[in-house]
């Protein structure tokens, strides 16, 4: 490893040079003998989820890639002229909407389907005339953003290409895992420019950015380092931008009221002067271009210094060769995609599969720099140690489906994951595991604490080499501190009573099932106290549910319930992002009791029955960003992740075969090939994971069992091949549009009696075999 000082100065003198890690990128011979991956890109439509709900973007990256470079197509600040919520920022929580015809620039960092933002750092926009700093509107308010078509637009994984109509410059940009790589094909013009927009934010408001410092290093590097207060409110990026030419001049303006400037005023700081200092600040870079000449850019990033950003620049990409890299970065999405390799009924199918698949991949994102340093949650710089760190841990969301997908397909990664959590936890002077934590900060969204999930997943399919002593430490730390989310009370009452804390019901079950996978991770290690503990605390949901009624329901601190309960409100009922229709159905670690709770098993499938097909009048919803018609059949609702569970639990009633004809419709009616093609947010791959194991014919109700309930295959033949080196290949015989009901299941050529797969069915190897038609077979998966 070149050292720091050494490293720099290679960098000054002749641009960047090194020799770049590229054993990881190289096209290996997969487990199934295979030469070289299956062309799989081709099926992958990143634009799939751009418009609407799905919050994802279109732009360039590796799989669970640092660097996100992508377009902003609007600009919306947070907040209005007079202080309230401006909705429409609601719609660019990936700073790209498809139905938009205006492109800001391109941007470095970025959420993939979440339903809050931040991020999008470092937007870097190309111009020709006269300059003009002001990005202006995408309604007509002019500045230095284009016009665009889609017909010159391009997306693929890796890869992303634009024609800017009012400058005539072709786009285009790849990237390494800690590098943006742009390329820009100018026309001729003695007034052509570069700008680096230092504003811009997602999710912006006066105020998020806290200091900008940039440093023009020679005619052709620049560093630098930003620092905002937003969802995450100490975040701090590094940067080292290299141009491929030299420009011939460069500036800036800063836009905030500087009461004191000290003896800086003794310069002109705006042109050609190489330190800029200051909150709100947009350079420019100018070059004389001849007709087609192109100017690249590469751009990387440090959570550490600009020295580590440095490294990573050289490390990654130490050339100028554009086509090189964008190759390099497709060859490791081929190499991840073929890690399933699926025939299915219709092309349209293929590509929903695929496209689902790549946003698995997408994040938690790497987040420390090529040495292993990284900025940690106690703002020091920690060295990783037997592990790759991590962050971006949506947990509320993933640890359903995402983080179980991982536990098959990503095994390792999610062992680096559950590594940089409990490190999370080591940092954190609360002593808790992440709740929803990105760019070493912890942002406290949503509820449960849900890494305890991820942790005792993994132990029960045998994934990882993490401390597990450790582990249950920091499970148990998180669990008892009593003043996160009503914590404190939870331990008290033995339920989170309403008004001391929002969202009480939603807590309250949300804690159960996280208190049964701390006793199943204790359990793992022989902590028997532990166990019983955890065990006990997990049966806490019982105490809000109301037997007069029939539903889980908010209770005072006095033990009687909330009056004016209303079970189809979504707003001010003890839930949040739902209802007690559908978020009162949360049971998983032990939805036997559930369904017995709620009338049986007879009764318990009449009321999913009623949950598809009963209207919700517009008044329940309209509070919700989160919940919208696009993602509802009837009550349920799949467009966001609390009823996700709900079709497989038909396998706990008399009629197991509803959830073979529920999660077919699901797939039908929620997913598609079209641009807004995602029935709900994306939420960093959950609502993609969904599909992928519903897909395959299986899906894990309960993390932290070895069960996965069997649902109905969409696929014709899947064939996964493991990291172990074994390879499962999931088959159906007599699959059709309309045969959706399974008629037996055969593992390894024995016959299955029951409605659910195992762990170790899937990661042994082997052929699981479908056998489909079109009426149910009734008697299946009756034995539960």
């Amino acid at each position: 490893m070149m050292k720091n000082k050494a490293g720099k100065a290679a960098l000054l003198m002749a641009g960047v040079v090194g020799c770049m890690s590229c054993n990881q990128l190289s096209t290996k011979v997969n487990t199934a003998g295979e030469s070289a991956p299956t062309d799989l890109i081709q099926f992958v439509d990143p634009f799939i989820g751009t418009e609407k709900m799905g919050h994802v973007y279109p732009g360039a990256t590796t799989p669970f890639g640092a660097v996100q470079l992508s377009p902003a197509s609007n600009i919306q600040t947070m907040f209005q002229e007079d202080g309230s919520y401006n909705k429409s920022t609601y719609k660019y929580c990936a700073g790209y909407q498809y139905d938009d015809e205006t492109i800001f620039g391109f941007a470095h960092t970025h959420f993939s389907g979440t339903g809050h933002a931040d991020l999008g750092d470092f937007l870097v926009m190309p111009t020709t005339g006269d300059l003009t700093l002001e990005p202006g509107t995408a309604d007509g308010e002019p500045g230095f953003h284009s016009k665009f078509s889609h017909d010159n637009e391009r997306a693929a994984p890796g890869y992303y290409s634009v024609l800017l109509d009012d400058y005539n410059i072709k786009a285009e940009l790849t990237t390494s895992d800690r590098v943006g790589f742009h390329q820009y094909t100018f026309p001729e013009s003695d007034k052509a420019h570069i700008i680096l927009d230092l504003i811009y934010n997602i999710y912006n408001y006066d105020g998020k950015g806290v200091w900008t410092f940039v440093r023009v290093e020679n005619n052709h590097l620049i560093t630098g380092y930003r620092q905002t207060n937003g969802w995450a409110r100490n975040k701090k990026v590094y940067f080292a931008m290299e141009f491929s030419k030299p420009f011939t001049s460069y500036g800036h303006e800063r836009y905030e009221k500087v009461p004191y400037n000290g003896f800086y005023r003794r310069f002109n700081e705006k042109e050609n002067f190489p330190e800029m200092a200051g909150r709100d600040i947009r350079a420019y870079f100018n070059f004389d271009t001849k007709k087609d000449e192109q100017i690249k850019v590469k751009f990387a990033l440090s959570s550490v210094s600009t020295d580590g950003a440095m490294k990573n620049l050289m490390a990654e990409i130490p050339h100028w060769d554009f086509d090189q890299v964008k190759k390099e970065s497709q060859d490791r999405w081929n190499k991840e995609l073929n890690k399933v390799i699926v025939e299915s009924q219709t092309e349209a199918d293929k590509k929903s599969f695929y496209t689902a698949l790549y946003h698995t991949m997408l994040s938690p994102i790497v987040y420390e720099d090529v040495d292993g340093q990284y900025r940690g949650l106690d703002q020091n710089i920690h060295q990783s140690e037997g592990f790759t760190n991590h962050s971006i841990f949506s947990l509320w969301d993933t640890y359903r489906a995402l983080h179980p997908l991982f536990n098959i397909i990503q095994q390792e990664r999610n062992n680096n994951m559950i590594k940089s959590m409990i490190a999370h936890h080591d940092q954190s002077v609360h002593h808790m595991l992440p709740i929803w934590s990105h760019y070493n900060n912890e942002n406290w969204c949503m509820i449960g604490y849900h890494a305890t999930s991820v942790i005792a997943d993994a132990i029960a399919k045998g994934v990882g080499d993490f401390d597990k002593e450790r582990a249950l430490q920091a499970c148990v730390n998180t669990s008892k501190v009593p003043y996160f989310m009503g914590i404190g009370d939870y331990m008290k009452y033995k339920y989170v009573p309403e008004y001391k804390q929002g969202y009480s019901v939603s807590i309250t079950l949300e804690y159960a099932y996280n208190d049964w996978c701390i006793a199943q991770v204790a359990k793992s290690i022989g902590k028997d106290a532990v166990y019983n503990e955890y065990m006990e605390r997990s049966t806490y949901y019982e105490n809000v549910y109301d037997p007069q009624i029939g539903f889980m329901r908010p209770k005072l601190a006095n033990g009687e319930w909330k009056e004016g309960f209303d079970p189809m409100d979504t707003h001010g009922q003890g839930f949040i992002e739902g209802n007690a229709y559908n978020y009162g159905l949360y049971v998983p670690q032990n939805v036997n009791h559930m369904v017995e709770l709620m009338g049986g098993k007879d009764h318990f499938w009449q009321h999913l029955d009623s949950l598809f097909t009963m209207p919700i009048a517009d008044k329940y919803i309209e509070n919700h960003e989160d919940i919208t018609r696009d993602g509802m059949i009837g009550n349920y609702v799949h467009g966001n992740e609390p009823g996700h569970h709900i079709p497989y639990l038909y396998n706990w009633t008399s009629k197991p075969w509803k959830t073979q004809e529920k999660v077919r419709m699901i797939m039908d009616t929620m997913y598609g090939t079209a641009i807004d093609g995602l029935c709900g947010n994306d939420d960093a791959g959950q609502m993609s994971a969904w599909y992928i194991f519903s897909s395959m014919g299986f899906y894990p109700v309960c993390p932290g069992s070895d069960q996965y309930a069997i649902g109905s295959p969409l696929v014709k033949k899947a064939t996964l091949n493991l990291e172990n080196g074994k390879q499962l290949i999931i088959n159906t015989v007599n699959q059709g549009k309309d045969n959706i009901y399974i008629q037996k299941v055969v593992v390894n050529g024995k016959d299955i009696d029951r409605n659910y797969l195992l762990h170790s069915e899937i990661i042994k190897g082997g052929e699981i075999v479908f056998h489909m038609d079109n009426t149910p077979n009734e008697a299946f998966g009756l034995k539960k």
